[in-house]
């Protein structure tokens, strides 16, 4: 009995993502969730640029309203440059259809920001993402995790991460 609950403990280890990790594919639509659109959406579309993924609980969002707000301030383009927000839907008391609806029109005004809907904690289940908070993954343009970050982000982290961006577009030939 101890040994499997120690091969459970490592394996549900093993799969949690750490900084230097390439994000494991995955894919969003119907029931789970979808993009701000109601289309699937696909993980593999975070290579190519350098991405910040926010998965949050929007009942947190206070925890990160000033990385966000460091963020929507990004004079980058976005072949250079975009925020992923995956919403949590699954832990607000919020009813879905109000949440996003609100979202799609705030999406109009956020340059760099999409918006991806998760109705049934998929990436918590998937990806081993910490439930009720704010958890960031800043990607490079392959899609390995640069930097990984969960709950509040105070003024220095927010430096760190904007600098740690621009560094990462800039940067012509990446590991």
């Amino acid at each position: 009995m101890k040994k499997s609950i120690l091969f459970l403990s490592v394996t549900l280890i093993s799969y949690a993502l750490n900084v230097g990790d390439v994000l494991p594919n995955i894919v969003l639509e119907k029931a789970n969730g979808g993009d701000a659109q109601g289309k699937a959406w696909h993980s593999q579309t975070l290579k190519g640029k350098v991405h910040t993924l926010l998965y949050m609980d929007p009942d947190k969002r206070e925890d990160v309203k000033l990385l966000l707000d460091a963020l929507n301030r990004l004079s980058y383009t976005k072949k250079d440059y975009t925020t992923v927000a995956i919403i949590n839907l699954a832990t607000t008391w919020m009813p879905d259809a109000v949440l996003e609806s609100k979202l799609k029109e705030k999406q109009k005004e956020l340059k760099h920001m999409e918006y991806v809907f998760d109705k049934d904690k998929f990436f918590i289940k998937k990806w081993h993402l910490k439930d009720n908070t704010s958890n960031v993954l800043i990607l490079n343009k392959k899609g390995k995790i640069i930097y990984k970050k969960t709950g509040i982000f105070m003024k220095n982290h927010v430096k760190n991460i904007i600098q740690l961006i621009d560094k990462t577009i800039k940067e012509k030939n990446e590991k």
